[in-house]
């Protein structure tokens, strides 16, 4: 199985890890950029573009050729870049297919019809359970991992495994369920489908929360590590232990600090909507949360 070429960014506001993936032996130096982050201050509603403005600098220095820009769900906690890539450096952007099942569920929370798509046609491709498809001169497949939301997929490109919040770093668990359409079930059957993969395959998380004092954030561990040693999902952990915990710490849960922006923004791909006299707007529903 070919071993893609993997450079991680952290963003420190948000926790969270992006990724390039290339591989070494593409003539054509094709590759993938994963959960990008477009930098959002909610107290004084501006954006930025720094993060993201780091991993364009890195692929004008490598010379690589944007093929896919890819989400693993629709974010919570932080903003998608992936138009802003998408305008500097091209490729197509993709997520999977049950981005449907969640544009139906918050379209009419925050009342969006007018400039957010229903039919998902803001992305260019949505990816069908199990799909098959390559970056570069890689082979990759989807992998539907439901539990964290309904449309968590993780990416398999070689060797590499991009489980978004399906699953995290072993000391740090798994992600909560709580969101609407998240399932602690759905979680734990997600997890035996990763462990199903070979126990060598490297696994990359979005985020991390490191316990404190303990270390600095990371980003990768492997198939059999997890199987081993994942404090919430572990091959020891029986599926009515994981979920009556999980249950028992969602419960109560804070909301994220930049969820009403990031569904807005990550539902329309990276994009604000419709302008009203030159200013764009999100909106903040009065005591749904």
């Amino acid at each position: 199985m070919q071993k893609p070429t993997v450079r991680a960014f952290f963003d420190e506001d948000t926790a969270t890890w992006s990724y390039v993936v290339w591989s070494a032996t593409d003539p054509q130096k094709r590759c993938a950029i994963i959960d990008s982050v477009l930098n959002f201050d909610l107290p004084s509603c501006t954006s930025s573009t720094r993060s993201a403005d780091i991993i364009i600098a890195f692929i004008k220095e490598k010379q690589l050729v944007v093929e896919w820009i890819l989400e693993t769900h629709i974010h919570a906690d932080h903003l998608t870049a992936a138009r802003y890539l998408q305008e500097r450096l091209g490729g197509k952007i993709a997520i999977s297919k049950h981005i449907l099942a969640i544009i139906a569920t918050w379209v009419p929370v925050f009342q969006t019809q007018e400039d957010t798509k229903l039919d998902g046609s803001q992305f260019d491709h949505l990816f069908a359970n199990d799909e098959q498809f390559t970056v570069a001169d890689m082979p990759a497949t989807i992998l539907h991992t439901p539990g964290h939301t309904p449309a968590d997929t993780t990416y398999v490109i070689g060797n590499a495994v991009f489980v978004g919040d399906a699953i995290f770093l072993p000391d740090v668990g798994s992600g909560r369920c709580d969101f609407p359409g998240g399932s602690a079930e759905h979680s734990y059957d997600s997890s035996r489908r990763l462990f199903a993969l070979p126990d060598e395959y490297r696994l990359y998380v979005s985020h991390d929360y490191p316990p404190e004092h303990t270390r600095g954030p990371q980003c990768m561990t492997t198939i059999g590590e997890q199987k081993q040693h994942n404090i919430r999902l572990h091959l020891g952990i029986s599926k009515e232990e994981f979920i009556r915990q999980r249950q028992h710490d969602d419960t109560g849960k804070a909301v994220p600090q930049l969820l009403l922006p990031s569904i807005q923004v990550n539902l329309r791909n990276g994009q604000f909507g419709k302008e009203v006299e030159g200013t764009q707007f999100v909106k903040l529903p009065v005591n749904k949360f």
